[in-house]
């Protein structure tokens, strides 16, 4: 069934686990993504974001994940992730889109607020909900495995919670998105601080590549939804690969990568502590 980030979050963050955001440029990662779920009796959270249009057009992909979430047995959310563009973010809503998150991290503060909160009026309006960002969560490029931008502030959370009526926070905590070149160095501590300052639900970005301890520890510290992505293109990239090598045709290849970024994604609901909650 399709639904909205409350629908799911709002329980995750009552009884302390998380539930995954998993991004599905193709149909082919939205079937291992919907199996998945439906077989672990999971809520899950599907999408795309900006920058990954060039390789799933929101013409395309967009009635394919409205699609099966309406067809699911389990809650399903239909988010549109790092929505850099007023426009995109509107086309994602007119689509069927039950979520965006309007990532004006890297606007100035107050561009950043007049944005996201106009972005929440429409989409409210419209019955879907509203992720956004305060701190910026970047890239993994820099080689000396120091993540650089700008954590979240407890305090500037709070102001831009109220100023703009966001139903789920990303924060920036020492994660980044992309697969990590060294093992990142989260602060728990201000993750903490952000919790009790906040009663919104709380989103790790740049999950991807972190360890098991790492998830436990963030979830319970307060995160509620996890963003993943490069896991399930490794697990689907490898085993397109070894299926080739061993002369497999294309459909049978393609089964081998659905399967693989199926078991991807039943491991990381496991972790999170979402599956069995549907």
């Amino acid at each position: 069934m399709l639904v909205n980030l409350n629908d799911v979050l709002k329980k995750a963050q009552k009884e302390r686990y998380a539930v995954g955001l998993f991004n599905a440029t193709d149909s082919d990662m939205l079937d291992a993504l919907i199996s998945a779920a439906e077989e672990l009796r999971s809520p899950i959270i599907i999408g795309t974001a900006e920058v990954l249009l060039p390789y799933g057009e929101l013409s395309l992909i967009a009635p394919g994940l409205v699609s099966a979430a309406k067809n699911a047995s389990v809650p399903v959310v239909v988010h549109y992730d790092h929505g850099l563009t007023f426009s995109r973010c509107m086309e994602a809503l007119k689509r069927g889109f039950s979520s965006v998150m309007f990532d004006g991290s890297a606007k100035n503060y107050d561009e950043n607020i007049a944005e996201t909160k106009e972005i929440v009026r429409i989409a409210h309006a419209m019955g879907a909900s509203v992720e956004g960002e305060i701190g910026h969560v970047g890239d993994n490029v820099n080689d000396e495995g120091e993540v650089t931008d700008m954590y979240t502030k407890p305090g500037e959370a709070v102001e831009y919670l109220a100023a703009t009526g966001v139903d789920a926070l990303a924060v920036a905590i020492g994660t980044a998105h992309g697969a990590y070149k060294h093992k990142p160095k989260l602060d728990i501590n201000r993750l903490k601080e952000i919790r009790a300052a906040v009663d919104v639900p709380l989103v790790l970005h740049g999950g991807s590549g972190l360890s098991d301890e790492d998830f436990r520890n963030c979830i319970e510290a307060g995160v509620s939804k996890v963003n993943i992505f490069t896991d399930l293109c490794l697990a689907g990239s490898a085993a397109m690969k070894s299926a080739a090598e061993r002369g497999l045709d294309y459909l049978e290849c393609r089964n081998e990568k659905v399967a693989a970024i199926k078991k991807e994604a039943e491991k990381k609901m496991r972790l999170f502590g979402c599956a069995g909650k549907a």
